[in-house]
Parts: structure tokens; C-alpha cells; sequence
């Protein structure tokens, strides 16, 4: 025998990274959006101007949890291929922008501070980008599982600086107060 261990070895040790990294970055993605009160039912968010390309409420959670699974496979992928050339480094800008990812919904949802989400999605999108293309050098399925992600995030950027554009003082907006004050 020449092989040190089959096809099917090999696959049983992908499945059993995939079913480390699939759920643990979903779990951590539905924490972010739990304590971070975001979407919809978020009374700021729900008196936020939007633009008028809003997906409705229900897209978002059903996306996302698509794409953490598309970026739990991914990593899987890295993570399999031992040895190969840069892992470490594409693995390293994978984790930074999934803590980028994980850190944008309490930064918008729960502080209000639309403007510095703007900054941090800008930074994710570069760090995905650069972690896709070491992604391609070592596993190109790892790289392609990553575009629908890449997609998503240009239009997350749309929107966030859509809703910055059309609320100028988002941060110091506070629904449901009672009062009769006029925001200048």
C-alpha cells in the first residue's frame, strides 16, 4: 500500500473539522446577534430611515445563517490541509474577520454607532478578501465558499452607509422616550 491513509480517511478527518467549525461559528454569530438585539425587533433599528433595497426581516437571519455554515466549511477546509503553505497566515485573517463580523452587530444594534460600523464592515471586507485569496492558493472549494460571503458583505456596506447617508444623528436617536424634543 502506498497511500498513507484513503479517500474516505480523508474525508472522515474533514467531516470531523466540520462539525467543530460549522456550529461554533454559527453559535458565535447567533450570540452576536442575540446580545447585540439586532434586526427588526431592535426599537432603534425600527425607527432608523432605511433605503428603499431593505431586505425584509426574515432574509437576514436565513443569510447569514447560510453564510456561517458556507464559512464553517471553509475553515474546514483550511484546516484540513495540514501542511500546506500560508494556512497559518489565511487562517489568522479568517478568525480576524469573523471577530470583525462577530464585534459589527453590538457595535451597531446595541451602541448606535453607525459610523464605526461603517469602518469595521470596510476592515471585514478587506480581511475576507485577502483570508479568500490564501484561501484559493491552498484549497480553491475554500475559496469559492467564501464568495456568496464577499457578496453579502458589499451589499451589508451598501446598506450601512445607506442608513448612515439617510440618518445623520443615528447614534443620538432614541424611540420610544416620550419626548418633545426636536433634533436638530
Amino acid at each position: 500500500m502506498t497511500a498513507i491513509a484513503s479517500r474516505s480517511q480523508l474525508r472522515m478527518v474533514y467531516l470531523r473539522y466540520a462539525l467543530f467549525t460549522v456550529p461554533l461559528v454559527l453559535l458565535l454569530g447567533i450570540v452576536s446577534s442575540r446580545v447585540s438585539d439586532s434586526g427588526y425587533s431592535n426599537p432603534w433599528f425600527a425607527a432608523l430611515v432605511k433605503p428603499a433595497a431593505m431586505p425584509p426581516g426574515w432574509l437576514f437571519p436565513l443569510a447569514w445563517t447560510l453564510l456561517y455554515v458556507l464559512l464553517g466549511l471553509a475553515l474546514a477546509l483550511i484546516l484540513h490541509a495540514r501542511g500546506a503553505r500560508g494556512r497559518v497566515l489565511a487562517v489568522g485573517l479568517f478568525v480576524l474577520q469573523l471577530l470583525l463580523n462577530y464585534a459589527w452587530s453590538p457595535l451597531f444594534f446595541a451602541l448606535h454607532e453607525v459610523r464605526a460600523a461603517l469602518i469595521v464592515i470596510v476592515a471585514m471586507l478587506v480581511t475576507a478578501a485577502a483570508a479568500t485569496m490564501l484561501f484559493a492558493r491552498i484549497r480553491k472549494a475554500a475559496a469559492l465558499l467564501m464568495l456568496p460571503y464577499l457578496a453579502w458583505l458589499l451589499f451589508a456596506l451598501w446598506l450601512n452607509f445607506q442608513i448612515m447617508a439617510l440618518n445623520p444623528h443615528a447614534e443620538r436617536l432614541v424611540p420610544g422616550t416620550g419626548s418633545a424634543d426636536i433634533m436638530l
